[in-house]
């Protein structure tokens, strides 16, 4: 399974673009951070991205797990997102149940 690996480095909104076009593509999405800061980019990237897909009528949500990784001979603990799509369905509203008048139909 392949990541996305974020580093505290990263650019949110560059990740975010990332998670965005895998999501419309229906690429599954997975990131991977090492530490805090990488962690807070990625949460900042989520966010973003959230709000560029929702327009679209796509939601997401993601679920975090530890995995312990081998970086240059170097046990660390890692966070992975998995990322959740859900289509949104348009829900009818008191407002879209009336009239010209405002009667309710």
């Amino acid at each position: 399974m392949d990541f996305l690996k974020v580093s505290s480095k990263s650019s949110p909104a560059s990740v975010a673009g990332a998670i965005a076009g895998m999501v419309k593509d229906g690429v599954p999405v997975n990131m991977q951070c090492v530490g805090a800061g990488a962690v807070n980019q990625a949460v900042k990237a989520l966010a973003i991205a959230r709000g560029f897909l929702i327009p679209t009528g796509v939601d997401i949500s993601c679920a975090p797990t530890f995995s312990d990784i081998d970086i240059g001979g170097e046990k660390r603990t890692a966070i992975r997102f998995a990322v959740y799509v859900h289509r949104l369905t348009p829900q009818s509203t008191s407002a879209d149940a009336m009239d010209d008048r405002g009667v309710v139909a």
